[in-house]
């Protein structure tokens, strides 16, 4: 059992999510940043897809009541423990976790996974529908499962900070665009605002102006869709997105930036590019 002391400014359950139930209106959810959370498995020796924490902005404080091994990846952080190897927290610790010297999310992978109730399939907190446990908050207790594979790896190279550009594939709806818009995106960087959540990064930049009025009837949307508003102001979407939507979708982050776009904090400059 793992007691929250301390949460940080936002820490979650999350494992890769329910797939396959959008046309049920239900969200896929899951980690933000799917890659690290798979990597902090393997490295305590767990199936990729086990649940663990997501922690924004690091600062948590966990009290483990039994002995556990235990691996971070993601966003590095600043003091508390080493990233990219497994480590073992004796019973009756208490782990604590600083700020992340880069990036936004860091994931807790505790081998045996948390073992909290599944919903639907998955264990994940689902900060838009409410679907999955509540957001962690002091006094959660996680129960962890019982382990069922070896650690075999004991070592990962720590990331460095990866470029924050988002390679786009453009449309479908890009024709809802003046000429040359998915262009006009590229051309400068956007900055990531105070807005930006789970859901989506809300973005602040040059406006790229609708070249038709009104909006779509809702249709489906996908993970990394760069949905505009009428403000102009793009938004990249992230695990927690809706199913569908309305706003005209100017382009789509190629899947393997998406983590790039979940690691971008507030304030941090973000440039697309079409190539690659």
């Amino acid at each position: 059992m793992i007691e929250v002391v301390a949460p940080g400014p936002y820490a979650t359950v999350q494992d890769l999510g329910r797939p396959g139930l959008a046309h049920l209106g239900v969200p896929c959810s899951g980690a933000a940043d799917a890659p690290s959370l798979r990597l902090a498995n393997r490295l305590v020796g767990n199936p990729e897809g086990l649940a663990g924490v997501e922690l924004t902005f690091g600062m948590a404080r966990l009290r483990f009541h039994d002995a556990a091994w235990v691996a971070l990846a993601g966003a590095p952080l600043a003091s508390g423990a080493d990233m990219g190897a497994p480590f073992w927290v004796p019973a009756g610790a208490e782990l604590r976790l600083g700020p992340p010297v880069w990036g936004l999310r860091t994931y807790l992978a505790v081998r045996g996974g948390i073992d909290v109730e599944p919903v639907l399939g998955s264990r994940s907190t689902d900060s838009l529908s409410g679907l999955g446990p509540e957001p962690l908050r002091p006094g959660t207790l996680l129960p962890v499962g019982r382990p069922t594979g070896e650690i075999r790896a004991d070592l990962a190279p720590p990331p460095g900070p990866r470029p924050a550009v988002l390679r786009i594939l453009p449309g479908p709806r890009d024709d809802w665009f003046v000429p040359g818009a998915p262009e006009g995106l590229c051309a400068r960087p956007y900055t990531v605002t105070q807005d930006s959540n789970r859901v989506g990064v809300r973005l602040r930049g040059p406006e790229l102006v609708r070249a038709r009025q009104g909006e779509l009837p809702s249709e489906g949307m996908v993970l990394g869709a760069v949905q505009v508003p009428p403000s102009g102001q793009p938004i990249v979407f992230l695990a927690d997105h809706p199913p569908t939507g309305g706003y005209p979708v100017i382009g789509v982050v190629r899947a393997a930036d998406v983590p790039v776009a979940a690691q971008l904090r507030p304030g941090d400059e973000v440039r697309f590019t079409l190539r690659g």
